[in-house]
């Protein structure tokens, strides 16, 4: 037995999913043997029959490209038909995109900003929107505002300290649904009830919900919300929604033009010339795939169990260590999403953050997320139904001790 797991923390730990043949969960996947994959947040890992998919498609691509970019359009409008059933969005207000930052790109590129205009986002963002954010800012004369939202903040917090930012000139909000680096939601359908009634455009992140929300934009009255598919729902990588609904709707273009510009939206986005759009294609059968086998309700329970032990077995191993509790008070939780504080001197900026999850990946063979939110560092959890309490066991016996050890010798930690 571990000296960080406890025998009363193996008696909680949720039994692992298998699949309808008695094998594990993880043998649907084709994730390196000798790793642990603890960062589906980051990086959704691939079902094997959606891979299958894919190069299915992208051999029939191969082999008559000219009849397959002729019917390209009409087999990515039945896809996005297909994504939009699984998120409870009607089809007409979806358009499918490479991912989350290129869905902000095409809101960023047409949605109408005065000079002196103010865009409101919160130092939770996710670094790259906020960056395309003040790029906008810089081309259209206006300003970025930046609200400061606590991390234990709860619903009724976190909305005052975003409303308290708005004013006359506030022309656009972009708030994350649920949160990159601090792994919490945030109260979006009450900010686009005031940004509604303001007459504000609001564009909602929500990057890591797919799959974690089971009706996502359920009670959501916002302009714009984008949602990654190769997160949580298992997707090929660089496939995303883009969900806009409202009289700017419209006023939506792709970012390159194509055949289908005359088309109205969402039919354009169908249209865009030679790329290799079999991610798209493949999306239903991953998400399809999640609901034959278990059902996404019972992937979710399974999910959040599982989070909320490896949070406490790897929690407890970090004050172990650290002589200190590393338990984080995150307002609003998510699911499948969690924060353990890391060691004084680790991962204090996101630049440091990136470093040490990547020589995690070299040296100790597990793919973790790293954040950092006000000069704190956060070992970043995220679960998938693959995963089991193992995993992160492990993750307390080996990874800890070690994490512990980088910090504690002056010119070692990444």
């Amino acid at each position: 037995m571990s000296s960080h797991v406890s025998e009363t923390d193996v008696s909680t730990a949720p039994r692992p999913l298998l699949l309808s043949d008695g094998r594990p969960a993880a043998e649907a996947w084709s994730l390196h043997p000798g790793e642990r994959h603890l960062n589906h947040g980051s990086f959704g890992a691939v079902p094997v029959v959606a891979q299958r998919e894919q190069q299915r498609l992208r051999e029939e691509m191969d082999r008559s490209p000219v009849l397959w970019f002729a019917t390209l359009p009409g087999r990515v409008a039945a896809a996005r038909t297909e994504v939009a059933g699984f998120l409870r969005v009607a089809p007409e207000d979806l358009a499918l995109v490479p991912n989350a930052s290129g869905g902000a790109s095409v809101v960023y590129a047409n949605v109408p900003l005065r000079p002196g205009a103010e865009i409101l986002v919160t130092d939770h963002g996710y670094g790259a929107v906020t960056m395309g954010a003040e790029r906008l800012a810089r081309r259209r004369g206006a300003t970025v505002r930046t609200a400061h939202v606590p991390l234990d903040a709860d619903e009724e917090q976190a909305c005052a300290a975003l409303v308290a930012e708005l004013s006359e000139a506030t022309g656009l909000i972009v708030l994350d649904h649920i949160t990159s680096a601090t792994a919490r939601r945030m109260p979006v359908e009450r900010i686009a009830a005031v940004a509604r009634e303001r007459g504000i455009p609001l564009l909602v992140d929500g990057a890591h919900v797919p799959g974690l929300l089971a009706d996502p934009l359920a009670g959501l009255d916002c302009d714009f919300w984008i949602g990654n598919l190769h997160k949580f729902g298992c997707a090929p990588r660089g496939t995303a929604a883009l969900v806009a609904r409202g009289p700017l709707r419209e006023e939506l273009y792709p970012l390159i033009d194509s055949w289908g510009a005359a088309d109205p939206f969402p039919d354009r986005f169908d249209t865009q010339g030679t790329v290799d759009a079999t991610s798209y294609l493949a999306a239903p059968a991953a998400t399809d795939f999640i609901e034959t086998t278990w059902g996404w309700e019972r992937a979710r329970t399974y999910m959040s169990e599982l989070a909320d032990y490896a949070e406490r077995v790897i929690g407890e191993a970090f004050a172990e260590v650290m002589g200190e509790s590393a338990a984080v008070d995150v307002g609003m939780p998510v699911g499948a999403m969690r924060l353990v504080r890391l060691p004084a001197g680790l991962g204090t900026t996101r630049l440091e953050a990136d470093a040490l999850r990547d020589r995690v990946a070299r040296e100790l063979a597990v793919e973790a997320a790293f954040t950092s939110f006000g000069g704190v560092g956060y070992f970043r959890l995220s679960t998938h139904v693959y995963n089991t309490a193992a995993d992160f066991e492990y993750f307390a016996e080996r990874c800890v001790p070690q994490l512990a050890e980088w910090a504690r010798t002056p010119g070692v930690a990444p």
